[in-house]
């Protein structure tokens, strides 16, 4: 359930291969210069002829990069932007991800309404014209240009593109092109030496050199475990290639993290296994074709598992079903906690919605869960996951900005984890949305201090279930938090319903 991804993206991720630098030992001013002494004094001993790399460090990239530069090209678009689209942040970082339109890829905007020219990077992938580069790049486009090394300019059209992974697939006519491959099987090791290609700041051309700095990175999308690199790389860089030092392609930069626009060594680029996977779809059907399930799902995070008596569990839990849809047939629950998927390991939300997509539409999935507090098989056949743009027009949830309660809820009824709660009426009903079957406590207000206030509770919330119990009366979440509280348990695990949408939160016991 990714949202559009317009993103600060304009950086690569480039892979960093620092050249050994070659130097005499007299070069310059010699001993006595240096040290102001006597320049007729006799000189200090030279010391080695040449400075040498450490052991398994390149001496330079030049070979690399002669080999595999003709392969990556610049991307000039002409596009117009939706410039409600221009936002997005990276969970727990306090930095927002600037778009294209605010400081995103090298362009010209001018302010002279929503057409812009803008430019990234790309590469050859076949000797007959596919090219690769980011969604984000050609998004919205109206016309496409790319330009060889030698400056050739082709015109391009899009082939397919992929909202989920950020990526794209362009052809230009013609034959014989220079193209690279993507390495699946052999990847470089946290700390090994990679190499960039790209047009930063529509300097085409330029290679940056680092290393990886890190595997599996979650910058808030759904379908991508990113790498990490520190080789600098800039505005223009995405869609352009990181290759070991074989001269491989190892992923595609996509974004950089960094509070003013520019690189501060930390750099996102997707994968070469996802790359390529999508990429052969893209090619071959003009879109991706995912696995899905419907079923909306969150962290099932430390604060939960004590909430359940489940300290150290970790996987992901159901916070409601699309009706109709797989998992609602198959008898999939609000509450369950989803532990694996045909026996691979889940540890988040998204480890479980990246195994669902990436099964087949009619895969069997296997999901193996804890309901009641008690391990539970459910088989669902999977469906067919729709656009992230369609997914992403759903309601907003609590915290989100969802529709919003025509009046205020009264501030009556029995005050329980510093909320005063009460039964639902017809009048709650229609104030709120919710539909007649479905039973809760209503929220009429919200201690300022309290841990149910920090965690975003508000009046109008309605409280669905707290721990494993359907809520219909105040009595009813009294008695789970005495249970909860006589378990040693540090708070109560609660499905809360705003707007049309349903969230688990974690509230603490008082003292």
């Amino acid at each position: 359930m990714s949202s559009n991804k317009s993103r600060y993206l304009f950086g690569a991720l480039a892979g960093a291969l620092v050249a050994g630098i070659a130097m005499t030992a007299g070069a310059g001013l010699n001993a006595a210069e240096r040290s102001g002494s006597d320049p007729t004094a006799t000189p200090v001993a030279a010391a080695s002829a040449s400075f040498a790399p450490p052991p398994g460090a390149p001496m330079s990239f030049a070979d690399i990069f002669e080999k595999v530069s003709p392969a990556v090209v610049s991307i000039n678009v002409t596009s117009r932007v939706d410039m409600s689209r221009l936002q997005r942040q990276i969970p727990g970082l306090p930095f927002e991800i600037k778009p294209p339109g605010q400081g995103g890829e090298e362009g010209n905007e001018g302010g002279n309404g929503p057409r812009r020219q803008s430019a990234g990077s790309g590469f050859f992938i076949s000797a007959d014209g596919y090219v690769v580069t980011n969604n984000h790049v050609i998004e919205d486009a109206e016309s496409i240009k790319v330009v060889l090394k030698d400056e050739t300019e082709l015109e391009a059209t899009v082939v397919g593109r992929d909202e989920g992974t950020d990526m794209a697939i362009l052809k230009v006519k013609g034959t014989g092109f220079t193209f690279v491959n993507f390495e699946n099987s052999a990847r470089p090791r946290v700390g090994d030496w990679v190499l960039t290609v790209g047009n930063p700041y529509n300097l085409g051309g330029t290679a940056t050199a680092g290393i990886v700095s890190a595997y599996g990175r979650d910058i808030g999308e759904t379908f991508v475990d990113y790498i990490q690199i520190d080789a600098p790389i800039n505005r223009g860089n995405s869609g352009g290639p990181t290759f070991d030092v074989y001269g491989r392609v190892i992923g595609v930069n996509s974004a950089i993290f960094s509070p003013t626009g520019g690189s501060v060594g930390i750099g996102f680029a997707v994968p070469a296994d996802v790359a390529a996977r999508v990429s052969r779809q893209l090619i071959s059907n003009g879109k991706v074709v995912r696995g899905y399930i419907g079923a909306t799902i969150q962290n099932f995070d430390e604060d939960m598992a004590a909430a359940q008596g489940l300290a150290g569990q970790k996987g992901a839990i159901v916070a409601e079903l699309t009706p109709g849809a797989p998992a609602d047939k198959a008898g999939l629950t609000a509450g369950d906690i989803v532990l694996s998927v045909n026996g691979v390991r889940v540890k988040s939300s998204a480890e479980l919605t990246r195994q669902v997509a990436s099964a087949a539409p009619g895969d069997l999935l296997r999901l193996q869960v804890i309901r009641d507090g008690k391990p539970r098989t459910v088989d669902i056949r999977s469906g067919v996951r729709p656009s992230e743009s369609q997914l992403a027009a759903g309601p907003a949830g609590p915290g989100g900005t969802g529709p919003g309660p025509a009046r205020p809820a009264p501030a009556a009824g029995q005050a329980i984890l510093g909320m005063m709660v009460s039964p639902l009426d017809d009048a709650a009903r229609r104030r709120t949305g919710l539909p007649a079957d479905v039973r809760g406590l209503i929220i009429g207000a919200v201690e300022r201090d309290s841990d149910a206030a920090a965690k975003g509770l508000q009046a109008n919330d309605v409280i669905l279930r707290a721990g494993d119990r359907t809520l219909a009366m105040p009595s009813d979440l009294a008695a789970v938090v005495d249970q909860a509280r006589k378990a040693g348990r540090p708070s109560v695990l609660v499905s809360v319903w705003r707007g049309g949408r349903t969230i688990f939160l974690p509230v603490k016991i008082a003292d």
